[in-house]
């Protein structure tokens, strides 16, 4: 039987997630050089799974079918071209692009894993873009529950 996980007063939410590094290539058409050249970026992808009631393991979920999956999405891109994951109607794969494209690839895992089945309403994937001269800030997609 699931537990509730609480102080005396107020409900804990708790969390787990894992992160991974890859570098991988796009392209940013109609803008001038480098950003128009294809060109490679380092990204961070973390996804973040959180509940307030534990499972009956006493877990959010369960880590190693995420790291699997993890694992699998990031051999997909690593030093590749983000062009292959370009969805219909989209100019160019940015950082918000690839960020969507990670949270719905990732979201059967949260499911299988023994997160909340509904598309990551307990869960954030977090991409973020580094580089030596700017970091952008991290595009968080999280699907809020209807």
């Amino acid at each position: 039987m699931p537990f509730l996980t609480t102080t005396g007063v107020l409900p804990v939410t708790c969390e787990v997630g894992l992160s991974r590094s890859v570098r991988a290539f796009h392209i940013m058409p109609g803008l001038p050089g480098p950003e128009g050249q294809l060109h490679d970026h380092d990204y961070r992808i973390e996804i973040v799974v959180d509940r307030e009631q534990l499972d009956d393991r006493g877990m959010v979920c369960d880590l190693d079918v995420l790291e699997a999956a993890l694992t699998e999405l990031t051999s997909q891109v690593e030093d590749r071209n983000l062009e292959e994951i370009r969805p219909a109607g989209a100019r160019a794969v940015t950082v918000e692009v690839f960020a969507r494209w990670v949270h719905d690839s990732l979201s059967p895992a949260v499911a299988a894993a023994g997160g909340d089945a509904s598309p990551f309403s307990e869960g954030t994937v977090r991409t973020c873009r580094n580089g030596p001269v700017r970091e952008k800030g991290a595009t968080r997609h999280r699907e809020d529950a209807a």
